[in-house]
């Protein structure tokens, strides 16, 4: 089974909460994390439903939809194979 690394940046009070909650466990922030996000990503249901919710979740996340189809558009895009 292979494995991806990703990084992800919590605000403040997520951060706290992780640590306190890490402390309390006596575990790795680290460790905690990557048990939490596993369980999340496993209990998701993949159906159109849930998936927009989750999106409609994310802070600024239409607007950046809207700025990308805007841009492309524009034809202000960069062909993949120049990535």
């Amino acid at each position: 089974m292979s494995s991806a690394r990703i990084n992800v940046t919590l605000d403040g009070a997520l951060a706290r909460k992780l640590s306190a909650m890490a402390e309390r466990m006596h575990v790795n922030e680290g460790t905690l994390a990557r048990s939490l996000l596993s369980t999340a990503i496993v209990e998701a249901e993949p159906d159109a439903a849930n998936i927009t919710a989750l999106l409609d979740g994310i802070d600024g996340a239409w607007d950046d939809a809207q700025e990308g189809w805007r841009q492309a558009q524009a034809g202000q895009t960069i062909p993949l194979d120049q990535l």
